[in-house]
């Protein structure tokens, strides 16, 4: 087969689990497409399909199992010709499931990424290419923003957790690449850039001897066309008063910190190996809320963790209360293989565990829609992510709210809005999942 006869295959995938995986699948695509594939949207019109995997907990393997499945059935009819798994899945389970589906034609590991095009090329029995460098992706996103994965891995070992067993030690980005990266994003109308990693505040220790997050958004801030940057997974203990301040002062940086804290109880934080404890919390978010109340903050919460007493849930609700975070997402235990909470004693029931789940919830609604009554009437901007045709509404998301994990702004239908877009837009309404907008 010729490299002619081979670019005439198109190419799909589907991209699971988080933002940092989804940067991976992009690269990858970059690269096919730079060798002279033509990339498609929608599988059945592909000959060549990649299902990148996520492997984070159990429904996000079920996720990935049910979507192979999906593919295999197509390529036994002939509607693809090739099928790739790569993503986490791999990485944690490759032993298990590569007898279990033997439709895949190739199983990548995650140091593979870069060879894809390689790869491609064996599977149609040609001669492998030598793997590329690459600052650019095929944006999976809307056009209007992007994510900058600044390190993958993670050196924190919290016991719940499986990415550093998936992923390996914390290996940051060079600031000059990212920077460069982030030019290529920006030439091609990228307007919000959103720094992604699994701990971004311990960006650049590896490299520098220091926290560099500060010094990468002060190299990103310089950007020509760069309107907005957005800081993603900011753990408690590094988040400094410069951070905050700078947050604040520069226009281009979103007023907005997403802050894993996953509880509030001190035995269950102990437990759970996190490097904050009650107080600090607290304080930190009286900090925030008192010193730099422009700043909206989101957090993630775990309940039914191993030994979280009734009184340790309850600590968990009254905090939500009280600390009145904006944005805040939750999530049942898993418990996890080749962690440390696997191992632990007082498992808690499913039954408890979607109980406290809508418990928390249910809390977490009223704090929200009461924070979200307060910004009705406001007017600010918005980047326009997508139209949804079955309501007629543009999707928007504003610099308040992160796109895809927070509520959403729904603008009517007006001729004169772009998709990737930026726009003013006054809030007029909330109804409890998303916010109405109108163009000013």
């Amino acid at each position: 087969m010729t490299k002619e006869e081979l670019t005439a295959k198109k190419v799909s995938a589907i991209s699971l689990g988080c933002d940092k995986n989804r940067v991976d699948l992009e690269k990858m695509l970059f690269l096919l497409s730079k060798y002279g594939f033509q990339i498609v949207e929608k599988v059945e019109e592909a000959d060549i399909v990649i299902v990148n995997t996520c492997a984070f907990i159990l429904p996000a393997k079920q996720e990935a199992i049910n979507n192979i499945i999906e593919m295999e059935e197509l390529k036994k009819r002939g509607k693809i010709e090739k099928l790739i798994v790569t993503g986490c899945l791999i990485a944690r389970h490759k032993k298990e499931i590569k007898d279990e589906f033997p439709e895949v034609d190739r199983f990548v590991n995650l140091a593979e990424n870069k060879d894809i095009v390689g790869i491609v090329e064996e599977l149609y029995g040609m001669k492998k290419s030598k793997s590329a460098v690459y600052y650019d992706r095929v944006l999976t996103t809307s056009c209007g923003y992007a994510y900058l994965k600044i390190a993958d891995g993670c050196n924190n070992v919290c016991s719940f957790c499986t990415i550093p067993r998936i992923r390996g030690k914390y290996k940051s980005e060079k600031i000059e690449d990212l920077e460069e990266e982030a030019k290529t994003l920006v030439r091609r109308g990228v307007k919000e850039l959103i720094l992604v990693a699994q701990d971004t505040t311990r960006y650049g220790m590896d490299l520098y001897g220091k926290p560099a997050l500060l010094d990468l958004c002060k190299r990103l801030v310089k950007i020509k066309g760069l309107e907005w940057i957005r800081i993603h997974y900011a753990y408690p203990e590094m988040i400094t008063d410069e951070l905050l301040e700078f947050i604040v002062k520069e226009k281009k940086m979103c007023n907005y910190l997403d802050i894993p804290l996953q509880h509030i109880d001190n035995e269950i934080l102990s437990s759970m190996r996190r490097k904050h404890d009650e107080k600090f919390t607290r304080e930190l978010i009286e900090k925030i809320h008192s010193r730099f109340p422009q700043i909206k903050i989101r957090s993630t919460f775990i309940v039914g963790y191993p030994g979280e007493s009734e009184r340790a849930f309850k600590k968990l609700l009254k905090f939500l209360k009280e600390a009145k975070l904006t944005l805040v997402g939750f999530f049942p235990y898993f418990r996890e293989e080749n962690t440390v909470s696997f191992y632990l004693k007082k498992q808690k029931s499913n039954f408890t565990k979607q109980r406290r789940l809508k418990k928390a919830q249910k809390v977490q609604e009223k704090v929200a829609a009461m924070a979200a009554s307060e910004d009705v009437g406001i007017t600010c901007k918005i980047i326009v992510d997508s139209f949804d045709e079955q309501s007629g509404m543009f999707i928007a998301h504003s610099e308040f709210l992160s796109p895809l994990v927070d509520f959403n702004v729904q603008i009517v239908d007006n001729d004169n809005i772009e998709i990737g877009k930026m726009y003013d837009a006054k809030l007029v309404d909330f109804n409890g999942n998303y916010f109405e907008g109108e163009i000013v």
